[in-house]
């Protein structure tokens, strides 16, 4: 089959699409010799933090640092609470002074505002240090420390130089957040050398813009908004300073012409890490898999993944709205930090849709500990429900809940239905209103009759990556469909109609019905009592004689006391 094809398909990426990344080592890092006094006031910004905090007027302040910075964190606290002291105060007696609390573990990843644990101390502000997704939060006020990091300016310039020998190149200079502070010198200093098409980026929170959380500079230093319009960005090559995350990789892929990472080499421990190379057909097939699973499975589960992201709770309603349309089930859970252990519990979950920050909706498995079932982005689960026959794959990927229905096209739908459901509602609420009214029951049941058509001749629908039919993709459309069939013969029909139409139809026996809760279809239900080996307790418990009751241990640890003994004492 491949041999007769013409032309690439679309899944396919140009070979200039190769992404060369290092890997980073967070244990390195927290292996690494303790930071002089000098050193941690710079990597932290003590002074610019304790600035900031003191013209907020916040009193309560939390501190949250990944994983491998935690170790800096009492350090970080002694530093904090020297440096508004020398600040001085107000002279008010009745001032209180500020309170500093480390969030030890994060409820989610680490790139999001913790804004949950914040509120276990009543926080008024949330200093976040290390790497963010800058996703927009939703209770607290943030003050962003991104750390500071060293950079041999004289090895990243001649890395640049050797990667673009053509001075007229364009070229975007960005760098990961960690190293941003950087980029201006090194911007200025490459316009100095001859690069006058050469563009550099600065920090703004804003995911979804052309590059996330990025605005263009130009080579004069005037910032311009990252427009497609303006600059062509298809035509430009990226210099990516020190290692992204694999979720702006995806998304970057068909947004610029080819990209290249600096790996950078961390000053205190001096480990360097190891580069390896990615094409971006290699990622997105893998993606495109895993869509495909959700395609045909027919109970989906909505992992939240955050409980900070601006509007989560409306897009955790649309997703549902969305799997609901396509006549599957969804079932919301929210587990915290995501592990294997913890998905593997439901096992009736055919496939998983995370919803969170633009990072951490990106879950790869692991060789060693891989996912039992295939999670995708809201993005990647719009292309999964718009059928086979809709669905291109063009190679743009996101992985946050910003850009929720633009994969599938969904927002023209839902607009169009709507437009349509109003002029519904005036024609109900209108003249003819006695029209409408009196055919409305014939027109329902015309619906239904047409509704149990189309779920009989529906063709049958086959797993593209097993090739193997599926008959449960669909499971609330037929537990839909029995369902009125069952309401129209318990009530609401003539008994002549009833006798009729249940002389030529097919019975369904009562193991073939679906599982229902307060009357709703549930798939989870059913894959309880049908499939599941150990249905809880009474299912394997023989009864056995019942035994004497004794009396056993009493007291407290430190003297218990057995049976008779206690009351002879």
């Amino acid at each position: 089959m491949t041999a007769e094809l013409s032309a690439a398909p679309v899944l396919s990426t140009p070979a200039e699409h190769v992404f060369e990344y290092a890997v980073t080592s967070p244990e390195a890092d927290a292996q690494a010799p303790p930071k002089s006094d000098d050193e941690l006031r710079a990597v932290y910004e003590i002074a610019r933090t304790a600035r900031e905090v003191r013209q907020g007027g916040w009193k309560r302040i939390a501190l949250q640092f990944p994983d491998h910075m935690l170790r800096d964190g009492p350090r970080v606290v002694q530093a904090l609470n020297a440096e508004l002291e020398s600040l001085g105060r107000s002279g008010d007696p009745s001032e209180r002074p500020e309170k500093i609390y480390i969030l030890a573990d994060t409820s989610y990843s680490a790139c999001c505002v913790d804004e949950i644990a914040a509120e276990h101390v009543n926080a008024d502000v949330v200093v976040h240090y290390g790497r963010s997704c800058l996703s927009p939060t939703s209770r607290l006020p943030v003050v962003y420390v991104f750390t500071h990091h060293d950079l041999d300016h004289g090895e990243t310039l001649a890395a640049f130089e050797k990667q673009y020998p053509d001075k007229d190149a364009e070229v975007v200079l960005m760098a990961d957040v960690t190293y941003q502070d950087h980029v201006p010198a090194l911007a200025s200093e490459l316009h100095k050398r001859g690069y006058a098409n050469l563009l550099s980026t600065a920090i703004v929170h804003d995911p979804t813009g052309a590059i996330p959380n990025r605005k263009l500079v130009l080579p004069g230093g005037e910032a311009t908004d990252a427009d497609p319009s303006a600059v062509d960005l298809k035509s430009h090559s990226i210099f990516h300073i020190s290692t992204p995350p694999t979720a702006l990789l995806l998304a970057l892929s068909s947004r610029v012409r080819d990209l290249h990472i600096h790996p950078t080499t961390d000053p205190t421990s001096g480990a360097t890490s190891s580069a390896a190379a990615f094409s971006t057909a290699r990622l997105l097939g893998r993606r495109y898999a895993r869509l495909l699973t959700l395609a045909s499975a027919g109970i989906i589960g909505i992992l939240v993944n955050t409980l900070s992201v601006a509007n989560y709770l409306s897009s955790v309603e649309a997703i549902r709205a969305r799997i609901a349309a396509a006549g599957k089930k969804s079932y919301t859970v929210v587990v915290g930090k995501l592990n294997p252990a913890k998905l593997a519990n439901f096992a009736e979950v055919e496939g998983w849709v995370v919803v969170g920050c633009w990072e951490s909706s990106l879950v790869e498995d692991g060789d060693a500990d891989g996912y039992y079932r295939p999670i995708v982005t809201p993005f990647e689960l719009d292309l999964a429900l718009v059928g086979d026959d809709r669905r291109v794959w063009t190679g743009e990927w996101w992985g946050g809940i910003e850009v929720l229905g633009r994969a599938s096209g969904m927002e023209k739908e839902e607009k169009v239905s709507g437009e349509e459901a109003g002029v519904r509602g005036k024609m109900e609420m209108g003249g003819e209103n006695e029209r409408v009214n009196g055919s409305r029951d014939e027109d329902r049941n015309d619906e239904e009759e047409e509704e149990e058509d189309e779920e009989e001749s529906a063709p049958p629908e086959f797993d593209l990556r097993t090739g193997k039919l599926v008959s449960h993709s669909r499971p609330m459309r037929s537990g839909t469909t029995r369902a009125n069939g069952k309401a129209k013969q318990e009530g609401g029909t003539r008994p002549e109609e009833g006798q009729a139409r249940s002389s030529s139809a097919l019975a369904l026996r009562p193991k073939a019905e679906l599982a229902t809760v307060n009357g709703v279809v549930s798939p989870g239900a059913e894959y309880l009592r049908s499939q599941r080996t150990w249905q809880g307790l009474g299912s394997d418990y023989v009864m056995e004689e019942s035994a004497a009751i004794e009396e056993g241990r009493s007291g407290v640890a430190r003297g218990y006391t057995v049976g008779e003994a206690a009351e002879r004492r």
